[in-house]
């Protein structure tokens, strides 16, 4: 169930916590993978890590998403490189947080340009082939503030509510190829950045999830090989959140 054999798929921002754990996600479901992100070196350190654990003959493509060049010829490398794209994972993103009366012009752009216009563009690039194969599965991570707010995150919860509009969009154009365009929304996930906050602070966030305790980076990989797999068919234009209650969405 859920297998992805004989699938490819890129994943942007792979080398992550969140990102690394969906690349393994779909690594072990048969996914061969292009593993993307904006660090050589980082990038290619986890590429050798995954073939070798999991197996499997994964690439890596480097990608600065603040780049337009860069991200219109990511899809083409992609294609060249795999020979098809079955799966386009947007889970790259950066945070520039600030209160809305500090925000400056550069911290609501830059959010913006990585977070929405380059998973716009990727998802834009990726329907061509896929129309033609009449088949694909596009997945967004996006997250609970797209959903909530969060104050001194206007710019990311714009981005990642925006990601949630386009896919609804997006899923609308794509259903009758074959195409499903789904997100999936985090909610806190620990991270080796959460690990270093103080234990009242990560005290404080846990007493805010109905759970008890901060999701796991295999939780969003499941989420992802699920809406990436087969059985996912029938699922089109929807947000699954993953947050431990944090958010109860109808």
């Amino acid at each position: 169930m859920f297998s992805l054999e004989g699938k490819t798929a890129l994943v942007t921002g792979a080398s992550g916590g969140i990102g690394s754990a969906i690349a393994y996600a779909l690594a072990r479901q048969g996914a061969r993978l292009a593993l993307s992100g904006s660090n050589s070196a980082k990038l290619r350190s986890f590429r050798e890590q995954i073939n070798e654990e999991v197996g499997g003959d994964h690439v890596e493509i480097t990608c600065d998403l603040s780049n337009t060049t860069q991200v219109e010829e990511l899809i083409p490398a992609t294609v060249d490189t795999l020979g098809k794209i079955d799966i386009l994972v947007n889970n790259a993103g950066v945070t520039r947080d600030n209160l809305a009366m500090r925000m400056k012009d550069d911290e609501w752009d830059a959010v913006m340009r990585i977070n929405l216009e380059a998973a716009f563009r990727l998802m834009r690039a990726a329907a061509r082939p896929m129309m033609k194969a009449r088949h694909g599965r596009i997945v967004s991570i996006t997250s609970v503030v797209g959903a909530t707010g969060n104050p001194g995150q206007m710019n990311y919860a714009a981005a990642k509510a925006g990601l949630v509009g386009m896919s609804k969009s997006l899923a609308q154009e794509l259903a009758s190829r074959g195409i499903t365009v789904n997100c999936v929304a985090p909610g806190f996930i620990r991270t080796a950045m959460t690990d270093q906050l103080p234990d009242a602070q990560k005290d404080a966030l846990n007493a805010r999830i109905p759970m008890g305790r901060m999701g796991e980076g295999e939780d969003i990989g499941a989420a992802v090989a699920y809406l990436a797999s087969d059985e996912a068919a029938y699922v089109t234009g929807q947000t699954l959140h993953v947050n431990g209650g944090m958010a109860m969405m109808s």
